[in-house]
Parts: C-alpha cells; sequence; structure tokens
C-alpha cells in the first residue's frame, strides 16, 4: 500500500484498507474489570491525624432524577415570567386614573345594565301570569297552651 498523496490507492488496496478499519473499529473488547472495594494500604500514623486520600466520585445521575431537575428548572422558569407578568399588571394599575377606571368599567357597567333590565323583564312576565288556586276549609287556631317545668318551659300551639 501507498500512502504518499502522489500515489492514490487502488479501487482494491481502497476497499481492504476501508476493511481494515472498520474491522479494528468494531472489533469486541473484553470489558474492563472495575474494582468493587479499595483497600488503602498506606502506612498511618502512630500520633495525629491520618492524611487524606482522593476518594474519586463516579455516581451517576438517574434518568428520573435528571428529568425532576429540568421540569423544576422549567417551572421556575414560568413561575418568574407570570411574575414578571402580574408586576407589569399591577404597575400599570398603580397608576391608574379616574378617566382609564371609567373607560374599562363602562362596557362592563353596560351588560350589567342589559342583564339586569333582562332578569327583571323575565321575572315581571312569570309574575303576571301566576294564579293562585285554594281549595278546602280554613281553620285559624289561636290557644296557646304553656307549661313550665324547672328551668325550661315549652310553648305549643292548640291542636
Amino acid at each position: 500500500m501507498t500512502t504518499d498523496p502522489k500515489y492514490p490507492l487502488t479501487e482494491s488496496e481502497a476497499s481492504a484498507e476501508a476493511y481494515r478499519l472498520i474491522h479494528e473499529a468494531y472489533r469486541p473488547q473484553a470489558p474492563a474489570l472495575v474494582p468493587t472495594s479499595f483497600r488503602d494500604d498506606s502506612p498511618v500514623p502512630v500520633i495525629g491525624d491520618t492524611p487524606p486520600v482522593p476518594q474519586p466520585d463516579s455516581r451517576i445521575v438517574p434518568q428520573w432524577a435528571a428529568g425532576v431537575a429540568v421540569a423544576s428548572v422549567g417551572v421556575g422558569a414560568g413561575v418568574t415570567g407570570l411574575g414578571c407578568g402580574a408586576w407589569l399588571v399591577l404597575q400599570g394599575l398603580s397608576s391608574v386614573t379616574l378617566l382609564g377606571v371609567l373607560a374599562i368599567a363602562a362596557p362592563f357597567a353596560g351588560i350589567a345594565m342589559v342583564a339586569t333590565a333582562i332578569g327583571a323583564a323575565v321575572s315581571r312576565a312569570r309574575s303576571a301570569s301566576t294564579t293562585n288556586v285554594y281549595q278546602g276549609s280554613v281553620v285559624q287556631r289561636t290557644e296557646i297552651t304553656s307549661t313550665a317545668r324547672g328551668v325550661l318551659s315549652r310553648s305549643q300551639a292548640g291542636r
């Protein structure tokens, strides 16, 4: 094979080199051995504190924890946006004039007046067609019986 740019590879050499590179990149490798425990055999001083030992941290964050973190950031940003919007609205309301209040309230007052007029018309239409028909004898009892026993007293209408 030639690697000099003056002499490009032939079709068969290029195919063989591509096969070699792909085969080398995807060849199965034995998994690296990972220790499951560590024993520090460094000498310990007789008197005093032990010097610090490096302890590598290789924790992996679970997918659900990463999702919760991202969601928390999103919720925080959303609440901040709502807070800014509320602040802007309240800043606008703090500089309200009487003319501005009347301009905003006029449509609502008009709608309220129309609703009240419709309600009054419906109420009058219903009350105009009401007819009461009573049948039977009427008995009026006015006797009152009172018994007082101890602290409590009871009053009953006559039967």
